[in-house]
């Protein structure tokens, strides 16, 4: 299997916010015949390393199939939460937005099989060796 990696961004939107101590991100197919190409990236291990400064709790993530999305918590996210947390964002709501930000791995076939945009493919999370893009 030949894999690439894309800023989470060019698969799906995203929206976070918080309840006590803990962070969800609703994490949202751009079109929803790539939630396989998703949910292949967004796993729990993938959001524990890129919050690895942060999350100090579990990480759960659930599928939403009908609506081609998934809902991932983050427990002990926030420093106690937000009436008590010294964090910028106390209630995680920027969380989401840099989630979009973290490169996924995916299958490079399955995503050219989707019709998903490969133009910021890499060929490493860094994302410091690009892939060219054939027409």
């Amino acid at each position: 299997m030949s894999t690439v990696w894309l800023p989470l961004g060019v698969l799906a939107h995203a929206r976070s916010g918080d309840k006590g101590d803990m962070v969800n991100i609703g994490i949202i197919a751009r079109e929803r015949h790539w939630f396989p190409v998703l949910k292949q990236g967004v796993t729990s291990s993938w959001l524990a390393e890129a919050w690895e400064e942060q999350v100090e709790g579990r990480i759960k993530v659930y599928e939403v199939p009908g609506i081609g999305a998934l809902n991932c918590i983050m427990e002990k996210a926030l420093q106690g939460g937000g009436t008590v947390s010294l964090r910028t964002d106390a209630q995680g709501k920027s969380m989401g937005q840099t989630t979009l930000t973290v490169r996924v791995e995916v299958d490079r076939a399955l995503a050219e099989q989707l019709g998903v945009p490969l133009d910021e493919a890499s060929q490493d999370r860094r994302g410091t060796i690009p892939i060219p893009v054939l027409a």
